[in-house]
């Protein structure tokens, strides 16, 4: 095959030379969807051969680069339809990103790279996709970071009609339209089928219009006319408007008895069927050959091993000392972590999210004195949870606050897309627990432990006073990885030494893992987690009067129940964990399973939530959990 002229979309048309190459690669590009979906046995190839003109002419001709897939700078090419990933597959393959034929042969086997809905480890393809809907939503996140990084660029999301129904795209257009992000082209593949049939009858959705009312600017095009679809993909430089390209296709494009037949969104060929479609396009069979391939395997995972990198902040500075007198919350220390990390690292500024509760997740500050890296979402968690994400693994920190129960319960999808690309995101959710006001049941998010905990690439801490979430912020930032920081509302006493100091002082250093002894005792110990630390310090006192000698322990990462603190516990008669959080998913949950594997006995209490908390005063809902210090140690 010919090599195809790469343009990074300068020319105004592209050439007749071009347009003949790329016709011939597209028709081996069909030839090698057919021959991997039925070495498979499954796979999406309907859509995959509709969108094949648009990834072709998007991956040969954007700036990007098969030798240097991670190069900074580079153009965006988002695929938001996860399931076309054999078009995908074949168009980079084809391109020189990898070799084809091993592509074709391991697709969807079991220990290949290749699998059922693209990979962020496969070289040329920017994130893992296939949860509909989110793309768009990650296409406005890297925009945003490169934006903030001084880089020019264009970003491209290719997405299907159907998904189209999906409420966070509407979320994602209007962000990009408010922020300006008119570098930003979504691209339909307007083919007119999905699962149960025509998309026009299984939910109307006027897709145009959606987005001309938000401020789009709108192009229907021919997608499998490489010069008109050409002409509507290239940039624009003096738009002021993001843009959509209505790229009106054919399912099965290319292969006769395929066109137009919805059966083939997810369906494969048998092998005789394939043989029938190779011979339609006029390409060899070589599926029994392949087959023999197959049978080997991928040999070489090394292959993909892509260097990711996540952007930390270099600058941790001195910490924020809140002495003994002071009673504050959480989350007013989590504002001032911020503000100070952004002073000192002025070259690295941190992007920060919000969805319409600046004032009180303490981020409002934030934004006044950094209004280019503050980016106010409005009330949508699904869209910032997905935007936040792509956004930390474009070379930026990223910080997302927002009340728990969205930045947990309701965003949970998001959050499990996030930790397959392992993004970088420091998320913190105050008002958590039992501790929100009196805004009620739908508002106490009791269960985040459990949520969170069942993320593989998550870290998940609660902190215990304004000293600690201090330290827990900046550790966050200046170390990779996914964050879930948890926090109540109300304001809290510092915890102190003994002598009167702060326990977590000067000398103190968060490490993710460790947990803190805070008061010696020799009958029991109270393993307490996050704003329940200081009430089993209380508790404590309380005990004491009756001569018995309690322990208190602070457990601020519930995930990591480490052999060390078990063997301390062991030592006592009994163990009781306090946690505002669901006794049965939380922090002594976790310390049972723990146990559980552990080569000593532990007489083990566990107390929490034990049901949907009411309205009121946080204090009277303590009591009536059964969670005051008075009713602890009774």
């Amino acid at each position: 095959m010919s090599i195809i002229e790469r343009t990074q979309f300068k020319p105004l048309d592209i050439s007749s030379s071009t347009q003949k190459t790329l016709k011939e690669f597209c028709r081996n590009a069909r030839g090698d969807i057919i021959k991997m979906t039925t070495l498979a046995g499954s796979g999406h190839p309907g859509g995959s051969m509709s969108s094949l003109e648009i990834f072709a002419l998007l991956w040969s001709q954007a700036s990007v680069d098969p030798k240097k897939p991670l190069k900074d700078g580079r153009d965006r090419i988002i695929v938001s339809h996860g399931h076309t990933s054999p078009g995908v597959y074949a168009t980079l393959g084809g391109l020189g990103y990898f070799d084809i034929e091993r592509a074709v042969a391991t697709f969807r086997k079991a220990g290949s790279p290749f699998e059922g809905h693209i990979e962020r480890s496969i070289p040329g393809i920017e994130l893992t996709t296939g949860n509909l809907g989110q793309g768009v939503s990650a296409g406005a996140g890297m925009a945003l970071a490169d934006r903030t990084r001084g880089i020019h660029n264009h970003v491209w999301v290719v997405t299907g009609d159907g998904e189209q129904q999906k409420g966070q795209i509407a979320e994602a257009r209007r962000f990009i339209r408010n922020y300006g992000l008119n570098n930003i082209t979504v691209v339909v593949d307007c083919n007119g089928l999905q699962i149960s049939g025509r998309t026009d009858r299984v939910m109307y959705t006027d897709i145009a219009a959606g987005y001309r009312a938000d401020g789009w600017d709108v192009t229907e095009v021919d997608g499998h006319s490489l010069s008109a679809l050409y002409r509507a993909l290239r940039p624009d430089e003096t738009s002021r408007e993001p843009r959509l390209v209505m790229a009106m296709t054919v399912m099965g494009k290319g292969v006769s008895f395929m066109e137009n037949d919805a059966q083939y969104h997810g369906k494969a060929l048998t092998p005789e069927q394939a043989g029938s479609a190779l011979s339609e396009l006029g390409l060899n069979n070589d599926l029994d050959e392949l087959a023999r391939l197959r049978e080997c395997g991928w040999k070489n995972k090394e292959d993909f091993n892509l260097k990711f990198s996540c952007r930390v902040l270099d600058n941790e500075g001195p910490p924020i000392i809140y002495e003994r007198n002071h009673k504050g919350d959480n989350r007013s220390a989590f504002g001032a972590a911020l503000l100070d990390l952004a002073k000192m690292n002025a070259d690295n500024l941190p992007i920060v999210f919000d969805c319409d509760l600046a004032g009180s997740v303490k981020t409002k500050q934030f934004g006044i004195e950094y209004p280019d890296h503050f980016f106010q979402s409005g009330i949508m968690e699904h869209n910032t949870a997905t935007a936040a994400g792509a956004a930390s693994i474009s070379e930026k920190v990223v910080f997302w606050s927002d009340f728990g129960v969205f930045a947990a319960d309701e965003t949970f999808n998001q959050h499990r897309l996030n930790d397959i690309n392992l993004t970088n995101l420091k998320v913190v959710a105050t008002h958590c627990g039992l501790d929100v006001g009196m805004d009620g049941k739908t508002h106490h998010c009791i269960n985040y432990i459990s949520l969170m905990g069942t993320l593989y690439h998550y870290n998940t801490v609660v902190p215990a006073d304004p000293n600690q979430t201090d330290r827990v912020i900046r550790y966050a930032a200046t170390h990779p990885g996914n964050f879930f920081i948890a926090m109540g509302r109300s304001k809290l006493p510092v915890i102190t030494k003994e002598n009167g100091e702060p326990f977590f002082g000067r000398d103190y250093r968060f490490e993710y893992g460790l947990h803190d002894h805070i008061g010696e005792g020799s009958d029991i110990a109270i393993v307490a987690m996050g704003n329940m630390v200081y009430r089993a310090i209380k508790t404590r006192e309380m005990l004491r009067d009756s001569s018995i000698s309690a322990a208190v322990y602070a457990v601020s990462c519930p995930l990591c129940i480490n052999p060390g603190l078990l063997d301390e516990l062991s030592d006592y008669r009994l163990v009781l964990t306090l946690e505002d959080h669901d006794v049965d998913t939380g922090m002594g949950s976790k310390m049972a399973v723990a146990i559980s594997r552990f080569q000593k006995t532990i007489n083990l209490r566990r107390k929490g939530i034990t049901q949907y908390g009411a309205s009121g005063d946080s204090e009277d809902l303590y009591r009536m959990a059964g969670l005051l210090p008075e009713q602890i140690a009774e």
